[in-house]
């Protein structure tokens, strides 16, 4: 079972400090479905979700090009969350410098990446297990 969440939610908020690897989900021309693995982190107070990359990496380019709609979902057992929304691309050195400071509080110190971008997301929607709804 699942249901919709709220970023108020303090097990969903809980969830997304804790270390686990996520998957991004972009499109391609295509339209179908590139999912790679990444670190992700969660702002409610923002309503944002970053992933840090490469410039030049396959899922950059897909925001690109595409019309921005991505998903990041991660799963710890019983307890999975999918967050919805429209991606796009930031290089200015605050925006990067905000992304990977929050990686490393979930994850660990990013290595030097001149290339470093972030694809910055607006959430539009939260799905989960229901250890994370409390229903």
């Amino acid at each position: 079972m699942s249901g919709r969440l709220s970023l108020e939610s303090a097990a969903l908020r809980e969830f997304w400090v804790e270390r686990h690897l996520c998957t991004l989900t972009t499109l391609r021309a295509d339209g179908s479905p590139h999912v790679v693995a990444v670190g992700a982190t969660l702002d409610p107070e923002s309503g944002l979700a970053r992933v840090i990359s490469s410039g030049t990496s396959a899922k950059v380019r897909h925001v690109r090009a595409g019309d921005g709609r991505v998903a990041i979902c991660q799963v710890d057992g019983a307890r999975w969350s999918t967050v919805e929304g429209l991606a796009v691309i930031r290089d200015d050195p605050a925006a990067v410098a905000e992304a990977e400071r929050r990686y490393a509080e979930r994850y660990r110190v990013p290595r030097p990446n001149p290339q470093r971008v972030v694809i910055e997301v607006t959430i539009t929607r939260i799905l989960g297990s229901n250890r994370l709804t409390g229903s």
